[in-house]
């Protein structure tokens, strides 16, 4: 599923977080503390990137999954910035900034967390991800426990 990446409808805060590697305030931000079932995308052009099945809380205060929606839809790389040494999570397609990634998740989750600003995400709830041109997903939730 391509999409075509649009920045001219994102929010000033949105624009500084994908386009500027900005980072939004720790439990002030929309998804933090979101628990519906649906997908999350790239708010730049839609590509699909985490699922709800793999959001949990970390008590960081932000968004975090223990993994992607898909093997190639992220890409990590080396991050220097405020003197730490850390992995970037970039969207493949957009190169939007997401987050990062830290070793700290859950072990029974893969030990992973995809700590990600809800800024560069938008949500697709389960209910509307066929009108939303997501329905592909919808399997994801069949299979859930």
């Amino acid at each position: 599923m391509k999409h075509e990446k649009d920045l001219t409808k994102l929010t000033p805060l949105q624009f500084k977080v994908t386009q500027e590697a900005a980072t939004e305030r720790a439990f002030q931000n929309e998804y933090w503390d979101h628990h519906e079932e649906g997908i999350y995308v790239d708010i730049t052009d839609g590509t699909p990137l985490f699922s709800s099945l793999d959001k949990f809380d970390s008590g960081c205060g932000w968004p975090s999954f223990s993994k992607p929606i898909g093997n190639k839809v992220v890409k990590q790389k080396l991050d220097f910035s405020f003197g730490m040494i850390r992995e970037e999570v970039r969207s493949l397609d957009s190169n939007a900034h997401l987050g990062h990634v830290f070793n700290d998740g859950p072990l029974s989750l893969g030990g992973r967390r995809y700590c990600i600003n809800s800024a560069s995400l938008k949500f697709i709830p389960r209910n509307a991800l066929e009108q939303e041109g997501y329905g592909e997903f919808l399997s994801l939730f069949d299979k859930k426990k």
